[in-house]
């Protein structure tokens, strides 16, 4: 069945996330790398609205952003248009950081998707984007992507490097 696939393919991605991280010596989860990214693609963006890019609820995000800024990666200020708001940017640290994992995860991809030639690749990540846009309205944390969401630096948009 579907759901069972995506579950599996799910752990296969962690896991190979996961051990890619530890091996060049990092210690940063996907949601955490996801955030990174975006908050270095999107300087200034408010914690809402990173949560929208990356397709987490807010309270998901709120710890997310909470272990990056506790490792000195990304810096939180109050808005001054909204008190209620956090304002998100790199540090020096997380500009570093980020430059040296964008090329790390993009080699662990073709691991995430084993036994596929290139072109099934393409298909599959094809029809998945295709079913996750479809089914984006159904999910408790939709992504939430402004027109201008994809990086050159990160291909296709950062969902595919998660």
């Amino acid at each position: 069945m579907p759901g069972h696939l995506i579950r599996r393919l799910h752990q296969i991605s962690s896991s190979v996330f996961a051990k890619g991280m530890k091996a060049n010596g990092h210690d940063l989860t996907s949601p955490q790398f996801a955030a990174l990214a975006m908050i270095g693609e999107y300087p200034g963006i408010d914690q809402a609205t990173l949560a929208g890019l990356i397709a987490q609820d807010r309270p998901t995000i709120g710890g997310v952003v909470e272990r990056l800024a506790t490792k000195g990666l990304i810096a939180r200020r109050t808005s001054p248009e909204d008190r209620r708001a956090r304002i998100l940017t790199l540090t020096p640290e997380g500009v570093a950081l980020r430059a040296r994992l964008i090329p790390i995860v993009a080699a662990l991809q073709s691991d995430i998707l084993p036994g596929l030639t290139e072109a099934e690749r393409a298909e599959f990540l094809r029809l998945a984007a295709k079913v996750a846009e479809a089914g984006n309205a159904r999910s408790r944390a939709p992504l939430v992507q402004p027109g201008a969401a994809r990086s050159p630096a990160l291909g296709p948009g950062i969902s595919s490097l998660k």
